[in-house]
């Protein structure tokens, strides 16, 4: 019978101390390059497989963390989860989805569930805080924010720029000749949401283009919120000849809604984006959107999650990951006719 590789057989296998190997494998120790690498491959290598209930009985830890997110059925949150997921494989922990559908008494449970022991750490993508956690939470608590800014905390944040990127994208149409440019916005007064409102009107101010307050139809990010904005949008006197969504399942929405009011995209109506998701460039037409890096705000939340849990430093300001725009097939100059 085979012999089950052990940390020693690691350690003589690299040429370092037992402990050195554990430290490396369990995330709990600073282990510095290359000498990291080179445990993880001879771990790899030898087929070393972690006894986790043994290992979590000794470090007192659950080795699991929560990615806490609005709607788990939203696909937004699939590629971010891939980027959190393969930082936190490498680290030796698992990642668990928690799913709060808007409801505070969930969003208190999950941050007990951190309290109890039950997972480690916490990636917080819903946008606030249960209550009580607002007046009691402590930059020592292992929690990192992605995604949306939450006013007066002092965790670690892992944001885009929201206002720079929607200010960008309405450039884009304006750039293409269009003077009438409407926005369905994401729910109302959620910070993000705000973010990407005042970058549309900075843009359309810049201009000098005046926004007509019918021009900003509330949405709330769903599918069915844009076909409703669309339809009021059209219906207006001088309806518009651009629409920047503040998301991609808005545009798909609008898109379709344009289609059955028989107005083709872009030659009447150009449609403009946000987050570049994965159906965005097999849309017909594909989407001009704004892409969020979602792989790479996962992993790069995940990674300060990391250090924040073994005490290592974490960045004092948020940080901020670039975005750009994918221009396609849905935006184009406004038709003379």
């Amino acid at each position: 019978m085979e012999k089950t590789p052990r940390i020693k057989d690691i350690a003589a296998a690299v040429g370092v101390s037992p402990a050195t190997v554990s430290r490396a494998l369990t995330g709990t120790g600073l282990v510095a390059e290359p000498t990291l690498t080179r445990i993880r491959d001879a771990a790899a290598s030898l087929g070393y497989r972690p006894n986790v209930s043994a290992r979590n009985l000794r470090t007192q830890r659950s080795m699991a963390v929560l990615m806490v997110v609005r709607d788990v059925g939203n696909p937004f949150y699939l590629e971010i989860f891939k980027g959190v997921e393969a930082a936190a494989r490498e680290a030796g922990y698992s990642v668990l989805m928690g799913n709060t559908e808007d409801d505070p008494d969930r969003e208190a449970e999950y941050f007990e569930m951190l309290g109890d022991g039950h997972a480690d750490g916490m990636i917080l993508m819903t946008g606030k805080l249960p209550t009580r956690e607002t007046r009691e939470a402590a930059p020592d608590r292992p929690v990192v924010v992605a995604l949306e800014m939450i006013e007066g905390s002092s965790f670690p944040h892992v944001l885009i720029d929201n206002e720079a990127a929607a200010r960008e994208a309405v450039e884009h149409l304006i750039g293409l000749g269009h003077t009438r440019i409407a926005h369905v916005t994401g729910p109302i007064p959620e910070g993000m949401s705000k973010r990407r409102l005042q970058g549309y009107r900075q843009a359309m101010e810049n201009a000098g283009l005046a926004v007509p307050e019918e021009y900003e139809a509330r949405g709330d990010f769903g599918l069915k919120s844009g076909q409703d904005a669309c339809a009021r949008l059209m219906s207006l006197a001088s309806p518009p000849t651009a629409i920047f969504t503040a998301s991609d399942s808005m545009a798909f929405g609008v898109i379709g809604k344009l289609s059955d009011l028989g107005m083709a995209v872009p030659g009447k109506v150009s449609v403009m984006g946000f987050d570049d998701l994965f159906l965005s460039e097999a849309f017909q037409p594909p989407l001009s959107t704004v892409c969020q890096p979602r792989a790479d705000i996962g992993r790069e939340a995940m990674t300060i999650l990391l250090q924040k849990m073994t005490g290592g430093p974490v960045p004092a300001d948020a940080v901020i990951m670039p975005t750009t725009l994918q221009i396609r097939g849905t935006t184009a100059p406004p038709t003379t006719t």
